[in-house]
């Protein structure tokens, strides 16, 4: 849940509003910085280069992460101090390809969630000679006005001033309006990269919008960057973003490394869900339900419902010793597609009563061909 502090301010760019304003930090007792992350691909990368696995013969490496990340900032919907969040990571490759998969797939699963009102948008910050040219342009527009900006775009202006782009205080400044867009600064290697991963996208059937102005609020994104916006629930639309990333990986004392990836909110995606007033559509089943009857029935149990779940069935059974007719009940209620039924009766004689719940149908079946019995009626 936490790194050295210098990962992010790295990774992440000590510009950024995330390292200036939003990040936990502390001193342990040993004197070193360490910061409660604020997100999580400067976390996966570092990982990525101290286990050496740029080094594996399979590539690209393909990663997803979940967990607790942490920002100081001014709570409100769809955005908290302590939030989750889930991305993914493809390194090792510079294929635009893996960058329309990683976007196709924050699209599908949103789509598969049951969301619809989902708008892809899509820019490029092209490469770092596409990147130098543009800020020189940047400069050369905002610094005759810059004493208009507030204190942070100031300081940005020399350092970072793409970072101008993204001030939440001055986005309403005439400038930013007129500000040179990247899209007219990128050399033909980058204007090529881009068309190819909006080509692939075209063919995925995949719709997007296109936004000169997506800078995102990293300073580790090249190329493609993309976020995805979704149902209104607040000021916050914003359900993930991503996009390509080379640099990092050296930048962290690793190879020369491409990536690319995306990370989303878990908090804001249930609350895009509750928008399009989405209810739970999952109609998972449960294989069989172990129904016992008598002491002995309710012993033998357990080591048969080890032996299906090993199997690899799912399967449950009565801890709450209700009566046969409510075991039933409890069937019904998780949907189990069988119930087998085992009493004294049929423990002498090895077997189970197996009951088909979607037809009614009974079979005795042998304890020993239970497994090969629900393997073949289960589709």
């Amino acid at each position: 849940m936490f790194e050295y502090t210098d990962l992010f301010q790295r990774g992440v760019g000590d510009t950024t509003d995330i390292v200036q304003k939003e990040m936990y930090t502390f001193e342990d007792r040993g004197g070193r910085s360490l910061t409660l992350r604020p997100e999580g691909t400067a976390s996966v990368v570092r990982a990525f280069v101290e286990h050496k696995l740029f080094g594996r013969p399979n590539q690209p490496t393909k990663l997803f992460y979940i967990g607790p990340m942490f920002r100081y900032e001014r709570p409100q919907s769809g955005r908290m101090r302590q939030f989750t969040q889930f991305g993914v990571e493809a390194l090792g490759s510079s294929d635009p390809a893996i960058d329309a998969e990683v976007i196709a797939l924050a699209m599908t699963f949103y789509r598969q969630l049951g969301l619809k009102n989902l708008k892809l948008v899509l820019n490029s910050l092209g490469d770092p000679e596409s990147r130098k040219a543009h800020r020189e342009a940047l400069i050369a527009h905002f610094k005759p006005s810059i004493h208009e900006f507030c204190k942070d775009c100031q300081n940005r202006l020399e350092k970072n001033p793409l970072r101008i782009l993204d001030c939440k205080v001055d986005h309403d400044h005439p400038l930013m309006a007129s500000a040179p867009s990247i899209t007219d600064y990128l050399n033909p290697a980058s204007h090529d990269y881009f068309e190819q991963v909006k080509a692939i996208l075209d063919d995925m059937g995949i719709a997007y919008e296109l936004d000169p102005t997506l800078v995102r609020g990293l300073d580790y994104y090249n190329h493609t960057t993309f976020e995805i916006m979704g149902a209104s629930f607040g000021a916050i639309t914003t359900l993930t973003g991503g996009g390509r990333y080379n640099g990092l990986v050296s930048e962290l004392g690793g190879p020369e490394t491409p990536g690319v990836g995306f990370a989303l909110s878990i908090e804001r995606l249930l609350l895009a869900l509750e928008a399009e007033k989405v209810t739970s559509t999952n109609t998972e089943r449960l294989d069989c339900f172990v129904a016992a009857i008598g002491d002995k029935a309710k012993q033998k149990t357990p080591g048969i419902l080890y032996n299906l779940r090993r199997a690899g069935l799912s399967a449950e059974r009565d801890y709450m010793d209700r009566k046969v007719k409510a075991q039933f009940k409890q069937a019904d209620r998780l949907l189990a597609k069988f119930v087998i039924v085992i009493g004294d009766e049929e423990l002498e004689k090895q077997a189970a009563n197996v009951k088909n719940m979607a037809t009614g149908e009974q079979q005795e079946v042998s304890i020993s061909e239970l497994v090969d019995y629900l393997r073949s009626n289960i589709k």
